[in-house]
This record gives C-alpha cells, structure tokens and sequence, in this order.
C-alpha cells in the first residue's frame, strides 16, 4: 500500500511521516506530485496555521481540485489533521470568509470560551468522546485523551457526519467521517499509543 502525505507547504510532515512510518508495512511518501497522488492508494491531509494560507497554497498548486476529485469521485480514503481536517469544509472564517475544497459540508469558525478556565487556542490534552462506532476509533477506551492545538473547529453541515466530540468551549467536533473522507482535530501523531492506534485504523481500512 502507498501512502501519500500531502505536501502544500503548511503542517509538521516529518513528525507525521515519522509517525506513520511506525505504523505498518507500507510505503509512506510526502509529496505534492499530481501523479503520486492520484496513484496514492490513501492520502493524509495535514496541516498547521491558518485556513486562509492553506487554502491558497492548495488552490496555487491546483492540488484543491485533485484532492476533491480523488476523494468525491474515485472514493480514495483521506484523512485530515488539524487544520487539514478543517480544509475539507465548505467555508472557513479565519481571515474573512472563504471557500474550502467542500469535501465534507460544513463551516470552520472559531472557538469560543464557554467558562473563564477555558483558554484560545485550545493547547493540550482533551477527552474525546465517541458519538458513534467507526473504525477510525475501534479499540479506544471511551473519552480517552488525545493532543490538541487549535482557535478554530469544525461545524458539520449534517450532525450524521460527527463521529467524536471533545467537551471544551460548549462542545467541539473531535472527528469527522463522510464517505471516503476522514477527519480528526485532535493531532495523532502527538498524541502517543492511542494516536499511533487512530493512524493503524485508517491505514487499516479497506478501500471503497
């Protein structure tokens, strides 16, 4: 199996190629190569920063459109971190609102605190509570902690698409699934065994 890391100039590759390297017996490359990615038998979205940079730099490299097609259109499993989560929404709202590659329906707004205790951006360990079964999650313990950095979250066009929710500023989407599209806010790689079992569970999964 061929692993691709998307390459769009935002996101902590190495600790993410590392990570799932660790992860099984397949090949892991980081490119932003069209033909790696559409040959790619799986794609990681990653990304760290702002939504409006990200979006930019993936419609400058024309990587919008292909990312969508292989994803909406030939069913290629994708998962999203962090802010490579929030790109797959229809709109984002950091630095005005603009339009995301529209993959799984929904707007990126930022977090607002719910109680003096709460600080942005969110930096930390958190609970993740399944509100579902998937096997992104399969065999973690319920509201299980994982690492988190972010001002913004992601909120679903359909309720349907939640999978996990993390109790902090009311209530945040921790993980996304719509069709082959998968998405969590949480960072896996950071977030030891229990990140490394999320990274097993995607590879794992078969395609569509």
């Amino acid at each position: 199996m061929h692993v691709v890391i998307v390459d769009y100039g935002m996101g902590n590759l190495g600790s993410i190629f590392r990570a799932v390297s660790e992860c099984g017996s397949h090949t892991v490359t980081i490119s932003d190569n069209p033909g790696e990615i559409v040959s790619s038998d799986k794609l990681i979205l990653p990304g760290v920063g702002a939504f409006a940079e990200g979006i930019k730099n993936l419609r400058d490299t024309g990587l919008d459109t292909l990312i969508a097609k292989q994803v909406l259109e030939e069913h290629k499993p994708l998962l999203g971190i962090c802010l490579g989560m929030q790109l797959l929404a229809t709109w984002g709202n950091e630095g005005g609102k603009i339009q995301g590659l529209d993959i799984i329906s929904g707007e990126v707004k930022q977090l607002v605190p719910h109680s003096p205790e709460e600080r942005i951006p969110h930096i930390g360990w958190n609970e993740v509570h399944a509100v579902r079964d998937t096997v992104l999650l399969q065999d973690i313990e319920q509201n299980s902690d994982f690492y988190f950095v972010h001002s913004y979250h992601f909120l679903p066009g359909n309720n349907a698409d939640i999978i996990a929710v993390t109790p902090y500023c009311g209530s945040f989407v921790a993980a996304l699934n719509h069709g082959s599209a998968w998405g969590v806010q949480f960072h896996p790689e950071k977030s030891s065994i229990l990140g490394f079992k999320v990274l097993r569970n995607f590879l794992e999964m078969p395609g569509e």
